[in-house]
């Protein structure tokens, strides 16, 4: 298939344009910033720069691509502004459907996050409906992925991947990510909301295996919800920090929400990393 990744310079979109290529697919990879193109071409993909915010742009771009599918990967994570990639989820995935609708383009998997239902104990499914009740900023963040996958349903063939909380080279939780620096400085609150996790190798072969599920909403995590008080300790291990100080122990209010995997893990998902407790100690 002619493959076409919005977002393909990502920590993901590098992770999946290997397996694309390898499968035997076409790609076509976008990023915003001109000094990665190199980086898409080296991977095996064709590189083209354009900023999913030009609505014109983005139209020209798919057009002249013409993929069978695309890859919805475009996040705004740098500067960990949480409403510039609220923006972008919207105002970007808007242009980007509406140019897959232009150019007849039959197939899209889109990126959203897993941790968007209301708090509770028990494991949350994808029937059940995003937490309609919240404060901000978390309320901008679900605004966000409602529109996100709303509009993607627009394409007549729809996959929408819930991932949990990405890990791994390149990412926040990493040695030198966000977080992985807060772990060892100490400033890493373990409290007891409970976060479902998932490694960045295994969101890129569920984004490949996806490409040939049927349209939906599917959560794509690991077996093993766990709180703060279960993960932080042993992530600030696994990035250099010393895991008995370098959480420190505190209350959020937020119980948080296990995330269940079993329809993915149904139809096919494999994960190499089934386990945080696993996989923190590849970091």
């Amino acid at each position: 298939m002619r493959i076409f990744i919005a977002g393909g310079s990502g920590v993901l979109g590098r992770a999946l344009i290997p397996l694309l290529t390898a499968a035997g697919h076409q790609v076509t990879a976008t990023t915003r910033a001109p000094a990665r193109a190199a980086l898409i071409s080296q991977l095996g993909a064709t590189p083209v720069v354009v900023d999913a915010l030009d609505r014109a742009a983005m139209f020209e771009t798919v057009s002249q691509s013409g993929p069978d599918a695309i890859v919805h990967l475009l996040t705004d994570l740098s500067t960990g502004d949480s409403a510039s990639n609220a923006r972008l989820r919207v105002a970007g995935t808007r242009n980007l459907v509406d140019a897959a609708l232009a150019a007849g383009t039959p197939r899209m998997v889109a990126e959203s996050i897993s941790w968007v239902y209301p708090s509770s104990t028990t494991p949350a499914t994808e029937a059940e409906p995003l937490d309609p009740d919240t404060t901000e900023p978390r309320r901008t963040t679900i605004g966000a992925v409602r529109s996100l996958e709303s509009a993607v349903t627009e394409v007549p063939e729809h996959v929408v991947l819930r991932f949990g909380q990405l890990y791994g080279p390149g990412t926040w939780f990493s040695r030198g990510g966000r977080y992985g620096r807060d772990a060892r400085s100490g400033r890493l609150a373990a409290t007891e909301t409970v976060a479902s996790f998932l490694h960045t190798s295994d969101a890129a072969h569920a984004t490949l295996i996806a490409l040939g599920w049927t349209s939906g909403t599917w959560n794509i995590v690991d077996d093993e919800p766990a709180t703060g008080h279960q993960w932080v300790p042993r992530f600030a291990t696994a990035v250099g920090g010393d895991g008995s100080v370098a959480a420190h122990i505190s209350a959020s209010g937020n119980i948080g929400r296990p995330v269940s995997n079993a329809r993915a893990r149904d139809n096919g998902l494999e994960l190499q990393h089934s386990s945080w407790r696993a996989g923190f100690c590849t970091l």
